[in-house]
């Protein structure tokens, strides 16, 4: 029996276990009592629950730790002001989480004074535990917090988790082929909004997250004056002019962790650009207007770092037009404004390899040119699933030839200026080597939207419809289902726990300048796996229209950062419908959900930063739970953060990784070993963010390069 008194002498808890340890002493913010829990006679526990106890005001001994009892498994730890310790019993084998007996006196002191009673039965071994019922809620020493713990009278219960017999810490589960992604924790939390910033002194029409944490924010150089300065004496020289020079930025690296920007100079106009991190974590923006329309821009995240230029032109103007790295590291540039081809971005300073015609390009236009920014999506075989307008192909870029033409995708123009929005659903390597995507596409806009806006003032519906298709199936077709909403413009995110998120934009028009309206304040959660007809939830509403020229941001804490919308040729502040937006947004989605921070994996730290193909990723973490939690309720997600301009987030993937170890440690750590993806089919090589999930809520992620 081993009995834990305060130093006054008062019995705090006493119980029965199979083997006791005493570990080292613990960190200063560890100062609490955490109690893991499995229900015993008429103490029972809702197996996803556990009672967390502070206990900042006691000093706390363990004055016996004798081990005369078989029973089932406990773990918890003690500490005060201070004195501290740590307890932990660590059994030979896991078959149950079992509280043996709380003495009287330690029911009295439990904080918040909201017990509604207590049943002491027996203090003697062997007895009946005492019944408790309405404790609160707590926190545990990592800030999550604990759900309602429901009390009552029963008979005891076991449970039974995965390797019965594997003793602990040794015991590992081998991963098993999953046919879903992790099971996602329901809630009811629409989500919440907050405006971090009112300044962001650029207004953000390209986004792209950098492996720094930090984000860079441009629009064009063509708008005129922004809203801050470039610092004395480093005005910007106008091309093609002697003594004319900009004095204000247009780009800016946001720190979302402060808020805070600092100025970069852009020497051409990246308007309407395209772009997508290097290999080695460089952000290269291709393409523009006027004098940028050929240019190839390097930016390198660091404190003093600033925009650099390629002396290389590229091939055709890239106006409009879309990058995407293919499965060997290397860039391609399609389309753009009356560019009906494609071309490989040669090393940075090489010559580049000229132009590659793709008539399909040309196939798809229309008199309101609704196929540029065309949507671009890597597919497991190498090649490349093209959208543009309503039609898609299959095209290999080693042999130029159109390997594939699928069905049309019905409904109206997709692209800009119709503008839908695009991702690929999680890939999961999860079950084995044949890996197919799909492309989900949402939204869009009528064929004479862009038309009847500019001419006439008429705002035409936008679209309600999404298609998803698997691009390698031989029987590939579009799935097709109605959105609660039409949109236009809107910005499409994975989500790292699998689900999608839908935000931005408008219900009528087109993109352009004022040429939409009716703005869509909701976002929509996409949840893939669910039933059709089931997929879709309405999040809670912003207050700030985010129209033309909008972009957002998944971040490593799993927040969405949003920012820009102009939808005004200048930055324009008074009387118009849509003043140029400066002010800076966080969103929580529904995983943040305060009741689901319990679930949230802490202390996440990846052992190996940098990995090649195919190789084991060592992960450990702290995930809160009353009982060893089952692999299949962690899921691992590896993210691609995008380049993001005009609706449309290019090169992002997420890849649910297949979980090949998963050790249980004491005091609710847990050693993960994942496997890295392939090849660069499935993950192009480069940076990207690794989250745990536990039943659907994200961790913190943590960066690694994939080589």
């Amino acid at each position: 029996m081993t009995i834990v008194r305060s130093l006054s002498g008062e019995v705090i808890c006493s119980f029965f276990r199979k083997k006791f340890e005493i570990p080292e002493r613990l960190e200063e913010r560890e100062r609490e009592l955490m109690l893991y829990e499995r229900g015993v006679g008429g103490l029972e526990l809702d197996e996803s629950m556990l009672q967390t106890i502070r206990f900042r005001s006691k000093e706390v001994e363990i004055i016996d730790n004798t081990v005369n009892d078989g029973r089932s498994p406990y773990v918890f730890h003690i500490s005060g002001s201070n004195h501290h310790k740590i307890g932990s019993l660590i059994p030979e084998s896991r078959n149950s989480l079992k509280f043996a007996k709380f003495s009287a006196d330690f029911i009295k002191g439990l904080p918040g004074g909201h017990y509604l009673g207590h049943k002491p039965d027996a203090e003697e071994e062997g007895g009946t535990p005492p019944r408790i019922y309405g404790l609160p809620q707590f926190r545990d020493i990592f800030g999550r917090l604990v759900p309602g713990v429901n009390f009552g009278g029963g008979k005891q219960q076991e449970t039974k988790p995965t390797n019965d017999n594997l003793p602990l810490p040794q015991a590992q589960a081998q991963a098993q082929a999953q046919a879903q992604p992790g099971v996602i924790k329901e809630t009811n939390y629409p989500g919440k909004w907050v405006v971090v910033s009112e300044n962001s002194g650029v207004s953000s029409m390209h986004m792209q997250l950098m492996p720094t944490n930090k984000l860079v924010m441009f629009d064009a150089t063509s708008l005129g004056r922004s809203n801050i300065e470039l610092p004395p004496a480093n005005c910007r020289l106008i091309p093609n002019t002697t003594d004319q020079f900009d004095c204000f930025s247009h780009a800016v690296e946001y720190d979302p962790a402060t808020n805070n920007v600092r100025t970069l100079k852009v020497l051409t106009d990246p308007w309407c650009s395209s772009g997508g991190l290097t290999p080695d974590g460089a952000l290269l923006n291709t393409g523009g207007w006027k004098d940028g329309e050929r240019i190839q821009r390097y930016y390198s995240s660091c404190d003093t770092c600033d925009w650099k230029e390629s002396p290389v032109l590229l091939s055709d103007i890239r106006w409009y037009g879309t990058q995407t790295m293919l499965a060997d590291g290397r860039y391609i540039v399609l389309g753009g404004r009356r560019a009906f081809n494609y071309e490989f971005i040669a090393p940075e300073d090489k010559p580049s390899p000229g132009k590659i015609d793709l008539p399909f390009l040309l196939d798809t236009t229309d008199i309101h040119e609704n196929n540029l920014y065309p949507f671009i999506h890597l597919a497991p075989d190498g090649n490349l699933f093209i959208l543009a307008n309503f039609r898609s192909i299959l095209l290999d870029v080693r042999t130029n030839k159109i390997v594939r033409t699928y069905p049309d995708l019905p409904g109206g123009a997709r692209n800009y200026p119709g503008s839908a929005t695009t991702a690929i659903l999680p890939i999961n390597l999860q079950n084995g080597d044949k890996v197919d995507i799909e492309v989900l596409v949402c939204g869009g806009g009528q064929p004479l939207a862009f038309g009847k806006a500019e001419k006439e003032g008429i705002f035409l519906p936008a679209l309600d419809t999404c298609g998803r298709i698997k691009v390698l199936d031989p029987a590939a077709n579009w799935e097709v289902e109605t959105m609660p909403a039409p949109r236009v413009m809107s910005d499409m995110l994975n989500l790292p726990n699998g689900e999608i998120l839908i935000l931005n934009g408008a219900q009528k028009g087109a993109s352009g300048w004022q040429f939409a309206d009716d703005p869509i304040l909701t976002p929509f959660l996409y949840s893939p796996n669910k039933p059709a007809g089931q997929r879709f939830k309405v999040l809670a509403a912003s207050q700030i229209p985010r129209m033309y020229h909008s972009t957002s941001a998944v971040l490593p804490d799993g927040k969405i950062l949003v920012a820009g919308s102009n939808t005004n040729p200048g930055y324009l502040y008074k009387n118009v419908k849509f003043p140029t937006e400066l002010r800076v947004e966080k969103f929580d989605p529904p995983y943040l959900d305060p009741a689901l921070e319990a679930f949230s994996p802490k202390m996440v730290k990846v052992q190996n930063n940098v990995i090649g193909y195919g190789q084991a990723i060592q992960i450990t973490c702290n995930i809160l739970s009353p009982v060893p939690i089952p692999q299949t309720d962690v899921m691992v997600t590896m993210y691609k953060p995008p380049f993001t301009t005009h609706g449309y987030s290019m090169n992002q993937r997420l890849l649910i990784l297949k979980i090949t170890g998963f050790v249980v440690l004491p005091l609710g750590n847990y050693q993960l070993q994942v496997q890295a993806p392939p090849g660069g089919e499935l993950a192009p090589p480069g940076h990207y963010l690794v989250f745990v999930n536990y039943l659907g809520v994200p961790s913190a992620a943590s960066w690694i390069q994939l080589k």
